[in-house]
């Protein structure tokens, strides 16, 4: 088998303000294809790991690669999609349709003075059509649901044409039935389209059934093969302080 070189490679990763260590000693390789999920208590170091991997945050020891370079050396940062926290909550009044957000997605991997095209346009509705809102696209933003909003934010990232999604909390503020539409559409993308998906969440109940690999992230790191079995993982309960407890979201067909 041709040995792939993983999307992130990260070795010995510590972060620490101050006298305060956030991240100690963190290691893990994200390969392509895959369906990562990133779990672990508010204040675990959850969002400072993704913040580290994007290059918003240098680390205190520790290195990071992607596509076997060295991250300060990595130039294709629109192989990368990033979904931030809170989307679905994007300013009510801000006087854009769907349509006009995705665009920025493809604008930020071309750059503002580019010309759009008949290619960048097929793009933007492909982005659509796979997040569900081609029918939106002339709607203001302020107008839809927090579900809607969730998707045409990832319908953005899909623009840039990346390799990898990454989601921070994906699903505050938006509903259930919502977040199941939601979870559907990721795995279509991550089995039709081979998008690699990485998670971040507090609240794994909504997506074990999907994840095939689970990194849990309190301080340091612990890598679960089998999610399905996580909770049998008594990293889990010392991860959280509590029993740990999973509702498994029965789909119809399983």
């Amino acid at each position: 088998m041709r040995f792939k070189v993983p999307i992130f490679d990260v070795a010995n990763l510590s972060f620490k303000v101050g006298n305060h260590t956030i991240l100690q000693n963190i290691s893990l390789q994200i390969f392509q294809g895959e369906y990562i999920a990133i779990i672990g208590p508010n204040g675990g170091g959850k969002t400072t790991l993704m913040r580290l991997l994007l290059g918003l945050e240098k680390p205190t020891s520790g290195a990071i690669r992607i596509y076997g370079k060295e991250q300060k050396k990595f130039k294709q940062w629109h192989k990368i999609g990033y979904v931030p926290q809170r989307v679905s909550l994007t300013d009510i009044n801000f006087p854009a349709t769907v349509e006009d957000i995705v665009k920025m997605g493809c604008i930020a991997k071309k750059g503002v003075f580019a010309r759009f095209n008949d290619e960048d346009a097929e793009i933007v509705d492909d982005a659509m059509a796979k997040m569900d809102i081609l029918d939106l696209k002339d709607q203001l933003v302020g107008t839809l649901s927090g579900g809607q909003r969730q998707r045409v934010m990832i319908a953005r990232a899909l623009a840039s044409s990346p390799e990898i999604l990454i989601l921070d909390e994906p699903n505050t503020g938006v509903d259930v039935k919502s977040q199941q539409r939601f979870y559907e559409l990721l795995r279509k993308l991550n089995k039709e389209d081979g998008l690699t998906i990485l998670f971040i969440t507090h609240d794994i109940g909504v997506i074990a059934d999907d994840i095939a690999r689970l990194f849990t992230i309190n301080q340091k790191a612990t890598i679960c093969n089998n999610p399905k079995q996580v909770l049998s993982c008594e990293e889990m309960t010392e991860l959280y302080g509590i029993e740990a407890h999973l509702v498994h979201n029965h789909r119809h067909g399983h």
